[in-house]
Parts: structure tokens; sequence; C-alpha cells
């Protein structure tokens, strides 16, 4: 397996690719680095049979040693990987006896202006986007008209006021007073002709 895609944006390499991690079968993982392209994040996968072999990272001098005293890690799971964080140089070899003498050891060299390029993402087409909701205008309040001060209330009449009468009344009481004084004369008319039929 040369590489493959991950579920983030960096590539999986194999380590060794079908051969895998190991000294057996003389495999040259110098030459196998060197055909490939690395960035940063990609992931290193390392499989072996963690009976006979382990993964240890080391620093460039004691990769040139094949010493594996004061690693940077020790790997021996048999399925192990390693995820590149930054450029730079990644020194990894067995530390089984006679393992990296015999050539299972590989330096792995990642660009140090190889940032992984983020994924764009698509913006949304204009004719997708969704219409503003319209805001709703409040309703008109409905709260009850003020109740009247006491100042709008009109005051009771003055006592004055009681004196006056409407016109209709007035001409009633003057009907009334001028019937009484016509029946008043009509009483002294009779009195004075009777007191005339006397005389003669």
């Amino acid at each position: 397996m040369m590489a493959v895609c991950g579920l983030s944006e960096g590539a999986v390499f194999k380590v060794g690719d079908s051969a895998g991690w190991t000294h057996i079968g003389h495999v040259d993982y110098k030459t196998w680095a060197a055909t490939k392209n690395f960035h940063v994040g990609d992931t290193f996968f390392f499989q072996y049979n963690n009976q006979f072999h382990n993964v240890v990272r080391v620093t460039h001098k004691n990769f040139n040693a094949c010493n594996a005293t004061a690693p940077y890690a020790t790997l021996t799971s048999g399925n192990d990987s390693f995820t590149v964080k930054r450029g730079g140089h990644f020194y990894f070899i067995c530390s089984f006896p006679g393992h990296c003498e015999a050539g299972q050891r590989v330096d792995i060299r990642v660009p140090r202006n190889s940032p992984l390029t983020p994924i764009p993402v698509p913006s949304p087409s204009p004719n997708l986007l969704p219409s503003p909701t319209p805001s709703l205008s409040p309703s008109p309040s409905l709260s009850p008209s003020p109740s009247p001060s006491a100042s709008d209330v009109p005051a009771p009449p003055h006592n004055g006021a009681s004196y006056h009468v409407p016109s209709c009344k007035l001409w009633l009481m003057s009907m009334v007073i001028l019937a009484f004084c016509a029946y008043r004369f009509r009483l002294l008319g009779m009195f004075c002709f009777s007191d005339q039929l006397r005389i003669f």
C-alpha cells in the first residue's frame, strides 16, 4: 500500500509498503522514503510482528549509530501510527539486536514549508440563501381609555342656578296667574251687578 487518504486532510503512508516494518528481505527504507512526498499532517503506519520488532524514534546521532538509548518514543503494539505535526527529519529504528544494522531504520523528511492545506468550504449560492423573515409589527395597544380625572367631572350647579326656571315654566305660571286674576275680576263683577239689582 503506497498511501491512502485518511479521515483527516493528511495522507496515511504504510512504512515499507507491502513489506511492512521488518529486517527480513533487505527492504530499502531509504529508497522507500525518497519516492514519497510527505507533508505536515501525514500519518506513518508501522505494521510488524511485535514479538520480534519495535519502533523507536531517536535523534539523528543515535540513528546513525543505531543507538536506542534515550529515545523520543518507543512503540510496541505491532500496529503503530505517527502523525507529523511539523516539518523536519523524523528518525525511526528497531532496537532489537542487529535489526537496525541490517537496515531496519528509516529517515522520514517532511518539508518545513509544507503546511497542511485546508479544504475550502464552498460558499452557498446567492439563490439558495434563505429569505429574511419579515418582522411582525406590534399590534396596536388595546389598553382601556383612562378614566376622567376629578378635574374633568363638571361641578354641581351653583345654588343660584335653582332660581332659574325654564321659559316654558314661566309661561305656564303666567297663564295660571292671568286665569286667577280673570276669575277674581269676574267674581267682583258679579258682586257689583247684584248690588245694583238691590238698589233698583
